[in-house]
C-alpha cells in the first residue's frame, strides 16, 4: 500500500472512531453535571464530575502517549476505549447505589478514554505528507460532527429508558449502559488501523530536546498556550451550560439541543479547517479562532433567552475549531518524529491541566457566585476575557519575532 493510500485509510477509520467512539464525551458533557447536581450534597460540586474526567484525562496522557510510542497507536485506542467502558459501568454503579464517590470514579476511568480521544488527532498526521497534515487533522476533527448528532440523542433516547423506583436511575443511568455499547463496539474499528509502530531507538539514536527545551521553544509555547485558552475556556462554557439553561426555566431537552448545535459547530467546520491553515497561515487561523471565543462571550452576556444560548454555543465551537486544530497543527509541524511522544503527551498533560482548572471553576462560577442562574452565568462568561489576552498576546509576540523558529511547516 503506498504512503497516500495509508494515509487515506487511516485517516477514514479515526473518523469513523471519532463519530462512533467520540458520540459519549458529548452525551456525558449534556448528563455529568446534572447527575452531579443530584447526586452532590454542595451544588458548588454539581460539576466535579467533568472534572474528574478532565483530571483523569491529564494524569493518563502522558503514560498513554508513552504507551502509544512504545506498543503503537491501536493498543493505546484500545486501552481508552477499555477505560471508556469501565467508566461508565462505575458511573452506572453510583447511580444506583446514589453514591457521589462512586459516581466520581466512574468519571475518573471516563478520563482515559478522554485522552486516548485526543491522540485521533495525532494519529492521523503519523502517516501523512506534510502537504496532507492539516487536512487529515482536520478530516478526523470532522468525525465529531456525526458524534455531536449521536451523542445527544442518545441522552433523549435514553431517558426513562429504564423503569426504576428512583428518578435519578430512570434520568441517567441507560445513557451510561449505552456509553458501554459504544466502547466494545467502536474498538473494532481499530483493528483496520495501519500505522506502524515507531521503531525501537538505536543506542545512538538522536534523543531529541528535553521537555524543558521543547517547551521552551517558542513556536511550540505559543501552539500549547493557544491550546490550552482555546480547549479551556471551550470546556469552561459548555460545563456549565446545561446547568444555566436548565437554571433559566427551558428544559434538558433544550439544554441537549443547545450542546448538539455547540458540537456541530465544533467539527463542522473541520472539513475547510485544514484548507484554510494551507491558504492563510496557521497564525491568522488560530487568533481568528480566539476572536470568536471573544464574540461567543460577548452574545453569552447580552441575555438569557434560548436564542442567546444557541449563538453563543455555536461560536464557541467553531472559536475552539478554529484555535484548537490551528494550535495542534502548529505544535506537530514543531518537533521531529523521535520527540513525538515526549511532545504530545506533555502537551496533553498541560492542555487538559488546563481543562480540569476550568471545569472545576464552571460549577463553582455557575452555582456559587451571585446566587441566581443569571449571574452564576455572567461570571462564567466574564471569566474568559484574562485568558483570551494571554493567548492572544502570545500569538501576536510570536508574529512579531525577528527570529522566528525555522519550524516544520
Amino acid at each position: 500500500m503506498s504512503t497516500e493510500s495509508r494515509a487515506k485509510r487511516n485517516v477514514a477509520v479515526l473518523v469513523a472512531a471519532q463519530a462512533i467512539l467520540g458520540a459519549q464525551m458529548p452525551l456525558i458533557f449534556t448528563i455529568g453535571g446534572l447527575a452531579g447536581q443530584s447526586l452532590a450534597s454542595n451544588l458548588c460540586f454539581a460539576t466535579l464530575p467533568i472534572s474528574l474526567i478532565v483530571l483523569g484525562s491529564m494524569t493518563s496522557a502522558t503514560p498513554l502517549s508513552w504507551f502509544m510510542q512504545r506498543f503503537g497507536r491501536r493498543a493505546g485506542f484500545f486501552v481508552g476505549a477499555t477505560g471508556g467502558a469501565t467508566g461508565a459501568a462505575i458511573c452506572t454503579l453510583g447511580l444506583y447505589l446514589g453514591s457521589f464517590p462512586i459516581f466520581l470514579l466512574g468519571s475518573f476511568f471516563t478520563g482515559v478514554y478522554m485522552s486516548a480521544q485526543g491522540f485521533y488527532r495525532f494519529a492521523a498526521a503519523d502517516t501523512a505528507t506534510d502537504d496532507f497534515r492539516p487536512k487529515a487533522i482536520s478530516y478526523v476533527m470532522a468525525g465529531g460532527l456525526a458524534s455531536a448528532i449521536i451523542g445527544p440523542q442518545l441522552v433523549k433516547l435514553s431517558s426513562g429508558a429504564i423503569d426504576h423506583p428512583s428518578a435519578l436511575v430512570s434520568s441517567f443511568a441507560g445513557a451510561y449502559m449505552m456509553v458501554i455499547v459504544l466502547n466494545v463496539l467502536g474498538s473494532m474499528l481499530f483493528l483496520f488501523l495501519d500505522i506502524p509502530k515507531p521503531p525501537v531507538p538505536a543506542v545512538d539514536a538522536p534523543r531529541g530536546r528535553s521537555r524543558w527545551e521543547l517547551i521552551t521553544t517558542p513556536r511550540i509555547a505559543v501552539a500549547v498556550i493557544c491550546a490550552m485558552v482555546s480547549y479551556a475556556l471551550m470546556n469552561l462554557v459548555m460545563t456549565s451550560t446545561p446547568l444555566a439553561v436548565v437554571g433559566c426555566g427551558f428544559e434538558t431537552n433544550d439544554a441537549a439541543n443547545v450542546v448538539t448545535a455547540h458540537v456541530l459547530a465544533m467539527f463542522a467546520p473541520s472539513f475547510f479547517t485544514g484548507h484554510l491553515i494551507a491558504r492563510f497561515g496557521v497564525e491568522r487561523i488560530v487568533g481568528a479562532g480566539l476572536v470568536i471565543l471573544a464574540g461567543a462571550g460577548a452574545v453569552a452576556l447580552m441575555g438569557v433567552e434560548l436564542e442567546h444560548f444557541f449563538v453563543a454555543l455555536v461560536l464557541l465551537g467553531l472559536g475552539w475549531n478554529f484555535g484548537f486544530i490551528g494550535a495542534t497543527a502548529m505544535l506537530a509541524g514543531a518537533h521531529e518524529p523521535h520527540e513525538r511522544g515526549r511532545m504530545q503527551g506533555l502537551n496533553d498533560l498541560l492542555v487538559f491541566g488546563g481543562v480540569t482548572f476550568a471545569s472545576l471553576a464552571s460549577g463553582g462560577l455557575m452555582n456559587c457566585s451571585g446566587g441566581t442562574p443569571e449571574a452564576g452565568w455572567t461570571s462564567v462568561n466574564l471569566a474568559m476575557a484574562p485568558f483570551l489576552a494571554l493567548a492572544g498576546g502570545a500569538l501576536i509576540w510570536l508574529a512579531l519575532r525577528p527570529d522566528q523558529d525555522t519550524a516544520r511547516a
